[in-house]
């Protein structure tokens, strides 16, 4: 029987007139991905900075490998790695000198903390180990810091929002490195507001909003609480998708979802028969002019819109309004 390495139970949180958490309840198993999704302000990094014995919830209970993380949090800190939304390295320390460093601090002995630097600078590929962090890139920074989260071999590892910042090259990177940890057997939390980030990563997700779970399972299971399949435009440079997500909506069984940067307007559907070919017509009819047009399964994105009635994009620009 798979071992449940992270549990937390109605986990509440408030800050002044701030509910943070609303009762949230997360579950990982080990060796598995857990993807915690959802837009800046929902909770994530408070849930995390609770399981990680940073602070401390007004009602709710949690553990991590078995252990309470309230009536023994150092026994907590010794089975977990941290890799934060900033990279926290001191810059005027090398990779390798860094590295060494962490480990000292979790109390290895010095062969010991400099072998495991040496090995985990070959496993990142952190090529510029023996120059000044401050000149290091920011993808070169992230896997460095998850690196140091990973210098006492813990077998639980946080990762909060691990590739924001990083350009697609970096992100698809870390990627690799959060798949081959898990394969190792390493049990991830992972907070992450890109949707495509944990459909590939995560075994399981949870969704989050204004501090509570409003959604989980895994991705498939997400995308079926959709329903069905999706009829997708994409219409040529210099159209305007509204202009396809209106004809599709009369065509369709639920909201259209209409894709400016991409150019898309897509819309649920019962069946294929007829549709397709209906919508074309009624789209040459209107003059908009499509690049392409099918059917496909529905996105993450699609999953958020359809439990809470935002995109992704419109929830964060919601909570940055209200920090404002």
């Amino acid at each position: 029987m798979t071992r449940v390495m992270i549990e937390a139970s109605g986990l509440h949180k408030r800050f002044g007139a701030t509910h943070a958490l609303r009762g949230l309840d997360l579950s990982a198993k080990e060796g598995t991905v857990l993807g915690v999704l959802g837009p800046n302000g929902a909770g994530k990094t408070t849930a995390v900075r609770i399981l990680t014995t940073l602070t401390r919830p007004n009602a709710g209970t949690a553990t991590v490998a078995g252990i309470d993380v309230l009536s023994r949090p150092a026994e907590v800190r010794g089975k977990i790695g941290v890799a934060g939304q900033y990279a926290a390295l001191d810059e005027l320390l090398t990779g390798r000198e860094n590295l060494a460093m962490v480990g000292r601090l979790h109390r290895l002995p010095g062969a010991e903390a400099r072998r495991r630097a040496d090995e985990l600078i070959g496993r990142f590929e952190v090529a510029e180990a023996d120059r000044p962090v401050k000149t290091y890139s920011g993808g070169m920074r992230r896997r460095l810091d998850l690196g140091a989260a990973l210098i006492s071999q813990p077998p639980v590892i946080f990762l909060d929002e691990p590739t924001t910042g990083l350009d697609p090259k970096g992100r698809l990177s870390m990627w690799d490195l959060i798949e081959q940890l898990a394969a190792g057997g390493t049990t991830v939390l992972m907070t992450t507001q890109y949707l495509e980030e944990a459909d590939r990563l995560a075994d399981d997700i949870v969704v989050i909003d204004h501090g509570r779970a409003i959604a989980r399972g895994t991705s498939l299971e997400l995308k079926r609480q959709v329903g069905g399949e999706r009829l997708e435009v994409t219409v040529r440079e210099g159209q305007d998708p509204s202009a396809a997500g209106s004809i599709l909506e009369a065509l369709g069984e639920g909201r259209v979802h209409v894709d400016a940067e991409r150019r898309r307007a897509s819309v649920p559907v019962a069946s294929h028969d007829g549709v397709l070919t209906r919508a074309i017509r009624e789209l040459d009819a209107a003059g908009v002019e499509v690049d392409d047009a099918g059917f496909r399964r529905p996105t993450l994105d699609e999953v958020f819109l359809a439990l809470t009635g935002r995109t992704p994009e419109e929830a964060d620009a919601a909570a940055e309004e209200l920090g404002s």
